[in-house]
């Protein structure tokens, strides 16, 4: 019988960083992070069994908002950190990636694909990344697309944190100062291009090419490699410098 994840998950198989539990979805994974009580990253391919389902309309996004009950109780986020915080329950998978199906797309409503994101930067700059990623993926030289989704805390400046009246465990949820998104596409013929995007957790007007970093200082900030399972120079010189997306 074959246990391991980076086996039975397919966005798994060029790698990624460490965690303190592994939660694996039917179309995504969650590397979550006890000490945070919210992911440490979350893995995705964009709705990558699409040439297999016949309804390409997808199905309505669920709002399934809901606690991850695989995750032990002290340690998961409860719908009760959320209440009155002025943060949104911000999606790491995004629902619009996962929309073939209603398990699929409910799946990103657990709380454990949730980060508290200032309500403007959720449905602003986010959102607006989301969509770049999906019109990435729609081109056609891109045969796959890999999200790898990080909040992230800088340490020496303070944080701060919801859901401190929480009745169970006294719990409360760090507010991430910014996140990474690193997005790796493949075409036919096996080239791989690379971006990530690191995007403070508030209010945005710049275009978001200027929120384009370097993979290597990405990595040097969450604290773990990406797509460690890569061994190509192409990718290492991708990791090593900026690309526009457009």
């Amino acid at each position: 019988m074959i246990n391991d994840p980076f086996q039975m998950q397919r966005e798994l198989r060029y790698g990624a960083p460490v965690c303190d539990q592994i939660l694996t979805g039917r179309h995504f994974t969650i590397g979550y992070s006890w000490y945070f009580r919210q992911a440490k990253w979350s893995l995705e391919i964009i709705n990558r069994e699409r040439e297999l389902i016949n309804d390409l309309e997808g199905v309505k996004r669920e709002n399934a908002f809901r606690a991850d009950t695989r995750i032990p109780k002290r340690f998961r986020a409860g719908l009760k950190a959320y209440v009155g915080s002025n943060y949104d329950r911000g999606h790491l998978v995004a629902s619009a990636n996962q929309d073939l199906q209603a398990i699929q797309n409910s799946e990103t409503f657990l709380l454990s694909n949730m980060s508290p994101q200032a309500e403007q930067f959720n449905r602003g700059i986010w959102k607006e990344l989301e969509g770049a990623i999906r019109e990435l993926d729609a081109r056609d030289s891109t045969l796959e697309t890999y999200v790898l989704t990080c909040p992230v805390f800088y340490f020496g400046e303070a944080v701060e944190r919801i859901g401190k009246e929480q009745e169970d465990f006294g719990i409360s949820i760090p507010v991430p100062h910014a996140f990474i998104k690193s997005v790796l596409t493949e075409n036919y013929r096996g080239r791989f291009r690379l971006w990530t995007f690191e995007i403070p957790n508030a209010p945005q007007s710049d275009p978001l090419d200027s929120f384009l970093v370097k993979t290597y200082d990405a990595e040097q900030i969450v604290g773990g490699r990406f797509w460690d399972r890569i061994s190509r120079e192409d990718l290492d010189r991708d990791k090593s410098r900026t690309r526009k997306m457009w």
